[in-house]
C-alpha cells in the first residue's frame, strides 16, 4: 500500500498582493509582536505601521547574514523581556531561519544546544513555539514553508539545524511582487537553491507520489524562470521562480535533500560563502556522480535522465550536453567560483567526513564514497 506524510504550514498564501493579509493577521495572533527583519526590505517598515495601527506592541531585531548561535541567544533574552507573544519574519531565508529559531525558543525551558542537531543534544523541544508567521522577500530556501532552522556554531565552525514539527509557519505569506527587483546576484544565488531544492528532493531515496508531484512542475519552471532572470527584470519569471521556492520547501520537508546541500551546509560552516552559491556550483558535480555511479537504482536513472532533459530544455541543448551547459551557463551569469571566495581551500577530505554525517545526506540516492566526495570539493576550489 501506498504511503506518505505531509509536513507544511497551518495555512499558505501566495499571490501578488497577498502581502496586505499579513499585518492584520499577525494581530490577530498576538499583542506584542516581533518583528524579525532584514535591514534592506523596505516593505517591512510598512509592515511595522501598520502592525502598530491595528493595535499591536512592534520589538524590531535586525538579522545579520546567516544566524549564528550567540545572535540567537542575544535575541532570545530581548524578545522574552519584551514579552512577545507573536514573531513574524521578513526577509530572506537567513532572516526567516533566525525569526522561526526565535519563535521556538523564546519559549523553551532550556538553551538552543539541548535541541540543535549534530553539535548539541537534538532533544525535542519541551514548549510549543510561538505563533509564527513568515514572509520571504528573496526566492530560494522554501524556509517560508520547512520545520528547520539553520543557526551557525563558530565555535565548531559548522552550520547545524534545530527542527520540530511544530515550528512549521501558522502562516506563510508568499507575495513575489515583494522580490521584484531583487539584484541580479543574490536572484542568481538564491534561484539555483531554488531549483537545487526541487531536483534533490526528485532524486531522493525518500520521494514520495506528492514531493513528485511538486518536483516535476518546479523543476522546469524554476530553470526557465532563473535563466529569463538573467536576462532582464520579468514578473511573471518572478512568480514563477517564487513558487518554485515554495514546491522545493515543501519537497525538502518530505523528501529530503542530497549530497550538494550536504556539502553546502559545511562549507558554508567552515568558509562563510553563501549557500546558494555553494548550492550552485556543487549542483554539477554532483549529478555527474549520480551518472557514474554503477550502484544507482535504475528507477533514479530514469529520473537523472528527466533533470538533464528539463535543463538541457532550458538552455536549448541536447540532454547529453546538459550539465556541462548548465555549468557553463552559471559562468557566463556571473555565479562566483569557489577559489575566488576564500584565501585558502578548505581540507577537502576533512569536510568530506562532515558531509557525509550531515543530514542532508540521508536522502542522497546512492553513498557516495570518501574518496570521491574528497575529490569533489578538492576541484571545486582548484
Amino acid at each position: 500500500m501506498m504511503q506518505f506524510a505531509l509536513a507544511a504550514p497551518a495555512r499558505i498564501e501566495f499571490g501578488r498582493g497577498k502581502a496586505a493579509l499579513v499585518a492584520p493577521a499577525v494581530a490577530a495572533l498576538g499583542q506584542r509582536v516581533l518583528l524579525v527583519r532584514g535591514r534592506s526590505v523596505d516593505w517591512a517598515d510598512q509592515l511595522e505601521r501598520d502592525i502598530a495601527a491595528a493595535g499591536a506592541a512592534v520589538t524590531v531585531v535586525y538579522s545579520a547574514g546567516e544566524p549564528d548561535l550567540p545572535l540567537l541567544l542575544g535575541l532570545v533574552d530581548q524578545a522574552r523581556a519584551a514579552q512577545v507573544d507573536v514573531v513574524v519574519g521578513v526577509g530572506g531565508g537567513s532572516t526567516l531561519d533566525l525569526a522561526k529559531a526565535l519563535a521556538a525558543l523564546v519559549p523553551a525551558p532550556a538553551g538552543p544546544m539541548r535541541y540543535l542537531e549534530v553539535v548539541g543534544e537534538g532533544k525535542p523541544l519541551e514548549a510549543a513555539p510561538l505563533p509564527y508567521v513568515a514572509v520571504p522577500t528573496t526566492s530560494g530556501t522554501g524556509a517560508e514553508v520547512t520545520k528547520n532552522a539553520v543557526i551557525g556554531i563558530p565555535e565548531a565552525a559548522r552550520k547545524v539545524s534545530l527542527r520540530d514539527d511544530r515550528m512549521l509557519a501558522d502562516l506563510a505569506v508568499i507575495d513575489p511582487a515583494l522580490t521584484d527587483g531583487c539584484p541580479r546576484s543574490v536572484t542568481l544565488a538564491s534561484g539555483l537553491d531554488a531549483v537545487v531544492q526541487v531536483i534533490e528532493p526528485y532524486l531522493s531515496s525518500r520521494a514520495t507520489v506528492l514531493t513528485d508531484a511538486l518536483c516535476r512542475e518546479a523543476i522546469p519552471r524554476g530553470l526557465s524562470a532563473l535563466v529569463r532572470l538573467m536576462q532582464a527584470e520579468d514578473p511573471t519569471a518572478r512568480d514563477d521562480l517564487a513558487l518554485t521556492s515554495v514546491y522545493g520547501g515543501l519537497a525538502l520537508a518530505n523528501a529530503g535533500l542530497g549530497a550538494v546541500h550536504g556539502v553546502a551546509g559545511v562549507l558554508g560552516g567552515t568558509t562563510g560563502i553563501a549557500h546558494g552559491v555553494l548550492c550552485g556550483r556543487f549542483l554539477c558535480p554532483v549529478l555527474r556522480d549520480h551518472e557514474g555511479a554503477e550502484d544507482l537504482p535504475g528507477a533514479t536513472r530514469a529520473r537523472l535522465a528527466q533533470v538533464k532533459l528539463w535543463i538541457g530544455q532550458a538552455l536549448s541543448v541536447p540532454e547529453e550536453q546538459a550539465i556541462d551547459a548548465l555549468e557553463q551557463w552559471m559562468d557566463a551569469a556571473g555565479l562566483p567560483r569557489l577559489a575566488d571566495l576564500t584565501p585558502e581551500a578548505p581540507d577537502a577530505a576533512n569536510v568530506a567526513s562532515a558531509s557525509a554525517m550531515s543530514s542532508s545526506m540521508k536522502g542522497n540516492p546512492v553513498t557516495i564514497p570518501h574518496s570521491r566526495l574528497t575529490e569533489m570539493v578538492q576541484k571545486a576550489f582548484t
